[in-house]
């Protein structure tokens, strides 16, 4: 016995008793196109937002982060000596046999602990602006941050600013990351130029290194300036380490016990492995995108659920007049389409309304929360994966509905 297969044509279904037919009913028709309007606004601006994190969360970090710590100390009495103690602490950790490198930092890598300032090509507010992330760090930062020069040259031992009682001598040069340099000298070379920070005080850059992460405080992620100036004005430091590999462990230990116990006035105040500050870094990021693909991945299922049972009731309130039009010589196929057009016409009213939406919504969160303009491929893919999966919602009750026989339309009971 031969099966024959029921193909769908929506093209040559007639419009006019399609909208007839959602005249009839038109409440659960007009609920389910604002339900398909607002799943799409939000799964097209989530998957936005999604798309964003994840290219976080993929970005590398530009530094050895597996075999790096650091260790920060707190002076606890005005008697602490943070000149003598950075000097005691770095000839140690230096002389460490697992120790590669070893420099002095005022912040926390990858993490908001930190210092951030304002950079120009001209003094005072006069030219454009840009933030970015700084390190206080002596001659030896470049070595122990695994960080190479492209342009330039290092800080010498000679230009590192001492750490001194009272506001300290600016410094005169820094070492600014490839991205840095080319967002404030776009059309030439950053090398040998002069800039100017909040304070305006003019600084050489030197050096240009590859792009790393330091501390993000606020300033985009790879925007790194580094001051050869020695941190603890205000009675703490931090100690950066990278061993040798498969080290970092062992040498933190020996170091946090060492150094806990080497300063009558000072206490550690942490220890942090940089790969654990890199994923608390990419935590946040992690955590909104997995919230938003579940929320949406949720109103999708909810909305096809609507487009579902919309169908369902509207082929369980028409078996009489679907019967009729069996009767009348209507196919199987004949009846799927007609479904299958009502909930076309219903996906395709959401959708328009939901795309309006969208480009309201992304456009406020673009004002709001400088996330960058909603890219209108998404907006695309975002219609058309609605509109198919609402019409596989449709499709089973659209089947059921062609099954039923044309006696039903003779039956008073």
């Amino acid at each position: 016995m031969k099966t024959a297969r029921t193909q769908v044509n929506l093209m040559n279904v007639p419009i006019r008793p399609l909208f007839s037919s959602l005249r009839r009913n038109p409440t659960g028709a007009v609920l389910v196109a604002l339900q398909v309007a607002i799943t799409l606004a939000v799964m097209i601006n989530a998957a936005w937002i999604v798309a964003q994190r994840l290219e976080k969360l993929e970005r590398p970090t530009g530094i050895d982060t597996r075999d790096t710590f650091e260790i920060g100390i707190v002076g606890s009495s005005r008697k602490f000596n943070v000149a003598q103690a950075e000097s005691e602490d770095l000839a140690y950790l230096r002389g460490l046999p697992g120790v590669a490198a070893a420099t002095v930092v005022n912040g926390i890598l990858l993490t908001e602990n930190g210092g951030d300032t304002d950079l120009s090509r001209d003094p005072g507010t006069n030219g454009p602006v840009v933030g970015a992330n700084f390190l206080t760090v002596d001659d030896q930062a470049l070595n122990t941050l695994d960080v190479p020069l492209i342009a330039g040259r290092n800080f010498r031992a000679d230009e590192i600013r001492p750490l001194t009682k009272g506001k300290q001598t600016p410094p005169s040069e820094v070492i600014v990351t490839q991205s840095l340099a080319r967002t404030l000298f776009p059309h030439g070379s950053a090398l040998g130029r002069i800039i100017y920070n909040g304070d305006s005080n003019p600084l050489t850059v030197i050096g240009i290194t590859r792009d790393f992460m330091g501390p993000q405080v606020g300033a985009p992620a790879y925007n790194t300036v580094l001051l050869p100036t020695m941190p603890g004005q205000a009675g703490l430091y931090a100690l950066l380490v990278r061993t040798r590999p498969g080290m970092r462990d062992t040498v933190m230990r020996e170091a946090k016990q060492h150094i806990g116990t080497a300063h009558r006035f000072g206490i550690t105040g942490f220890s942090t492995p940089l790969a654990k500050a890199e994923r608390q870094m990419h935590a946040g990021d992690r955590n909104t995108a997995i919230l938003l693909t579940t929320v949406t991945a949720l109103m999708l299922a909810v909305c096809c659920l609507g487009v579902f049972g919309l169908t369902t009731f509207n082929v369980g309130s028409r078996r009489r007049q679907i019967g009729t039009r069996r009767a009348l010589g209507a196919s199987k196929r004949d009846i799927v389409a007609h479904f299958m057009m009502e909930g076309a016409l219903i996906l395709s009213g959401g959708a328009f309304l939901g795309s309006i939406l969208a480009l309201v919504v992304g456009n406020w969160l673009t004002v709001h929360y400088a996330l960058p303009r909603l890219d209108l491929v998404y907006l695309l893919g975002g219609v058309l994966a609605l509109w198919i999966v609402g019409l596989l919602a449709a499709w089973q009750p659209a089947r059921r509905a062609a099954d039923v026989p044309p006696s039903v339309a003779t039956r008073t009971v």
